[in-house]
């Protein structure tokens, strides 16, 4: 006995109402170009400073986990500046306990340093990016008139936000042309 032909429904899923997060759009194809170049956890790429550290990931880039036959766990490749690479390798007993911790076993046995200039390496030109530079201390004679602007309120959170306004917009104006 056929069955009566009945509506048919397309496998694709609904979109909901309302904008979505860029991230939530891309992950999927992140995480397929990511596990193409070895890396089971797109986290060790999208969150390398976070693992690193800012010092570290200053001066170095993920660029593969490969994969040895009969060997237990895996090596990480990673791209530093050859000026960088004394002080990376003398901190990979630590970074590689903490790529490790990401993976939440020990899936990382040993890391390998590739070094290059900081503008160029044939898959993609890395740069590494300096620390940023500390700001400017503000005029003393701006953070005096901000104190006896924050002087004038008897309660001393309100007093140290308007200090604080008050030297954000002295500052400000000083910086415009």
């Amino acid at each position: 006995m056929a069955q009566a032909p009945g509506p048919t429904y397309s496998k694709t899923r609904r979109r909901s109402r309302g904008f979505q997060a860029a991230s939530s759009l891309l992950a999927t194809r992140v995480q397929k170009a990511a596990e193409g170049r070895g890396f089971a956890v797109a986290r060790l790429l999208t969150h390398w400073p976070e693992i690193a550290g800012p010092q570290l990931a200053a001066a170095t880039r993920p660029v593969k986990i490969s994969h040895s036959r009969g060997a237990f766990g895996a090596t990480l490749t990673l791209l530093t500046t050859g000026p960088m690479a004394p002080m990376v390798e003398m901190q990979l007993p630590t970074l590689r306990d903490k790529v490790n911790a990401c993976y939440g076993y020990n899936a990382i046995q040993r890391i390998t340093l590739t070094q290059t200039a900081a503008s160029g390496f044939a898959e993609g030109h890395a740069s590494f990016s300096h620390a940023p530079k500390p700001p400017k201390a503000p005029d003393p004679t701006k953070v005096a008139q901000a104190d006896s602007i924050g002087a004038q309120f008897t309660d001393p959170t309100l007093a140290q936000a308007m200090a604080t306004l008050a030297l954000n917009v002295a500052t400000r104006q000083s910086r415009k042309p």
